[in-house]
């Protein structure tokens, strides 16, 4: 072979491999984009509860650390206990009140809702079109006006069927005989057996709340930021109020505490009464607190005045205008009286004794 044809070999082959990488890629491309569009189509739509099993078609994500199920066409749902809450990618709500075994199935604006046993209870206002089946029975609402379409469906083990409308009217019809009724709106009825003729009202026997408002989910963090000037100017009084105004602390009331000391507790697997505890092995303590008996109560003062030495007492002059030196005053006077008395008798005794004739 010569080297001009080993070259253009080669060229060949190098041009027919990318070639092949370009198609493969391109389709590729192509099959990715068109995966979402049909996964899309039978998408139903996420459930949670507190007791669920799903087979078949799913897939499970995770949204803001909280983990979600969602249903596709053709997903088997089993719920043991308690509620389950379906919400529809189109804006409905549907509620499951176990124990439940049903199953969904989608095709285009239509969602089929294979009930094996429990109690469903759903609400639609723009679509799906939904209609629930049973083994017997085939419900269909019916929408009256621009209302949304309310109602509920239960079967049981026993073979017993109740529907409530509660907005809009449902179509039930036979689906071996093609026997229909329309349950009008605000009608409740119940079916044994799928038997029309049976049919009587359900006086509320079926019960299941329609869960309209999900479980709120953790607020994501949230990053801090300064506060403002008239922020801070806001905050401020209530701080200095709560500040100025300190909580009163109230001591608790001052009570005894009884205490009671139990003898330890015995068993006799041998006897047929059990001994009652013996009483004089039971004590009681009270605890009290003991206040001390002698209370002062008094006034402190300020410190007396220190007296005077006695090398510093000086000497005070009587005053004859005090109540003492008048005192004084007064006893000298009387007792000069008293002698200027005694001496006039002596001399009126002489003067008599001298004087005869006087």
């Amino acid at each position: 072979m010569s080297p001009s044809e080993y070259c253009s070999k080669a060229a060949r082959r190098l041009l027919f491999s990318a070639a092949g990488v370009v198609l493969g890629s391109a389709a590729l491309l192509c099959s990715g984009a068109a995966l979402p569009d049909e996964a899309g189509k039978d998408f139903v739509g996420s459930i949670d509860g507190e007791a669920i099993t799903v087979e078949g078609p799913m897939n499970v994500e995770v949204v803001r650390g909280q983990v979600r199920t969602n249903l596709r066409s053709g997903s088997d749902i089993r719920v043991k206990f308690g509620q389950a809450r379906i919400e529809l990618v189109e804006g409905g709500v549907i509620s499951i009140c176990g124990p439940a075994h049903l199953s969904v199935l989608k095709s285009g604006g239509s969602l089929t809702v294979a009930l094996d046993s429990g109690t469903i209870h759903f609400r639609v206002e723009h679509g799906p079109n939904v209609v629930v089946y049973t083994p017997q029975i085939q419900a269909k609402p019916i929408a009256i006006g621009d209302a949304p379409q309310d109602a509920l469906v239960g079967l049981d083990s026993s073979g017993a069927m109740c529907i409530r409308a509660t907005s809009g009217a449902v179509r039930i019809e036979q689906q071996l005989t093609g026997q229909s009724v329309i349950v009008p709106q605000g009608g409740d009825v119940q079916l044994m057996n799928a038997q029309f003729e049976a049919m009587h009202p359900g006086a509320g026997k079926c019960e299941c709340q329609l869960q309209l408002v999900k479980t709120p989910q953790p607020k994501p963090p949230e990053a801090s930021v300064l506060a403002s000037a008239e922020e801070l100017r806001r905050e401020v009084p209530a701080a200095v109020r709560a500040k100025a105004a300190p909580l009163e602390t109230q001591a608790p009331p001052e009570q005894p505490v009884y205490q009671v000391f139990m003898p330890p507790l015995a068993y006799d697997a041998a006897a047929k009464v059990q001994p009652e505890p013996d009483p004089h092995f039971i004590l009681l303590v009270r605890r009290v607190r003991v206040r001390p008996a002698l209370i002062f109560q008094g006034r402190v003062e300020g410190e007396a005045p220190a007296s005077a030495p006695a090398n510093q007492v000086a000497a005070v002059t009587p005053n004859p205008l005090a109540p003492g030196s008048r005192a004084t005053s007064t006893h000298t006077r009387a007792a000069n009286g008293a002698n200027e008395s005694v001496i006039s008798r002596a001399r009126n005794f002489l003067r008599r004794i001298w004087n005869p004739a006087s």
